[in-house]
């Protein structure tokens, strides 16, 4: 098989020749000392990891994002800003960013009506994404298109986080204005990605924690699941074998059902810590793939290179039966990681991840 054919064969839950891992991520910290320690610059090629991908995306914006410093008072120095106008404070590493929404005092509908969003209907941003896509076909890799931080992310580092879900309950006009909007942008995003021959569209929001949701069943539905359906569709009426792939942290076996219901091909990344892979495998194996199930909290970082072969065993023989698995740590490698217990993943997916 192609790694075209063996990942798209397995996200449809078909059985391929072995099971597709995933050694892509890194995060800033661990990959500068990758290449502190190795002289490296290339982890999959150091470690010998497979891919069967390539990303396509949206090109960056060509307007200032300083823009945004009018919504914002008393910005701490060396505050930056996105492309939503969010500011940040770079932390020593990315989950210790610190965020500043720009849009936390609002006082009324028109605010959020008014307020600049990016430009991605801009031809500039999107007219390559044609030869991207044909380029990696190429190399008989399968394409995703990226746009995580769908919905809900996205709106909280606009709207802050307390106040958006404050908005859920008691001031829905604000959070209908601010949502519908990201909304329009992501269904414009998907569909582009559709119209490029992309084969997989990342969405995502985390709306996990360690051992609950965010959020109830019912508050997920009204306002981010019925819009995520929205975003789906809006790909599928292009391509309607286009597959989505579905990110995020934490615990979120409740949105299960309703991942599947709006047509999520595959959810990721299975936190064994959260979850139970085995568990999900056996009541939504059927209908749904899973992509991760590597603990990043646990064994990766604390276990032994025999931990981590022990683990990539289980996985494959429970989670990968019969297809539907693309294995890999949950996260990106963190630099609690030692390089041995990385060769260990991968060569024991190697050894063991065979049909």
């Amino acid at each position: 098989m192609t790694p075209k054919e063996r990942l798209l064969t397995t996200l449809r839950l078909k059985v391929p020749d072995r099971v597709p891992m995933d050694l892509t991520g890194f995060n800033r910290e661990a990959f500068r000392l990758f290449k502190e320690k190795t002289g490296s610059d290339n982890p999959a090629e150091y470690f010998g990891a497979e891919y069967d991908y390539g990303w396509v995306g949206f090109k960056g914006s060509k307007i200032d994002p300083k823009m945004y410093a009018r919504f914002h008072k008393n910005l701490p120095e060396g505050a930056r800003f996105n492309e939503w106008g969010t500011a940040f404070v770079v932390g020593s590493n990315p989950a210790f960013d610190h965020f500043i929404a720009p849009l936390t005092d609002v006082k009324s509908i028109e605010e959020f009506k008014d307020y600049p969003l990016p430009d991605f209907t801009a031809e500039y941003r999107h007219k390559h994404l044609e030869e991207e896509v044909s380029r990696i076909h190429q190399q008989g890799l399968a394409a995703i298109g990226g746009m995580a931080c769908t919905i809900f992310e996205v709106s909280w580092q606009i709207r802050g986080f307390n106040e958006l879900l404050t908005d859920f309950l008691i001031r829905r006009e604000y959070a209908e204005a601010l949502l519908d909007r990201i909304t329009e942008l992501s269904c414009f995003r998907a569909r582009r990605f559709a119209e490029a021959g992309v084969d997989i569209i990342h969405i995502g929001d985390d709306v996990g924690m360690e051992h609950k949701t965010m959020m109830s069943r019912d508050l997920w539905w009204e306002w981010l699941g019925s819009r995520l359906s929205k975003v789906i569709e809006s790909a599928r009426q292009v391509k309607p074998d286009v597959l989505f792939y579905y990110h995020s942290d934490g615990y979120v076996e409740p949105f299960i059902p309703d991942f599947i219901n709006i047509g999520i091909d595959c959810l990721n990344p299975v936190q064994p810590e959260c979850m139970d892979p085995a568990k999900l495998k056996q009541k939504y194996g059927d209908r749904l793939a899973f992509w991760g199930t590597i603990g990043i909290q646990t064994t990766m970082p604390f276990g032994t290179p025999e931990d981590v072969r022990r683990e990539v065993k289980e996985r494959i023989g429970t989670v990968g039966r019969g297809g539907g698995l693309v294995i890999g740590p949950t996260h990106a490698i963190e630099p609690e990681v030692p390089l041995e217990n990385i060769f260990a993943f991968v060569n024991a997916v190697k050894e063991y991840g065979k049909y």
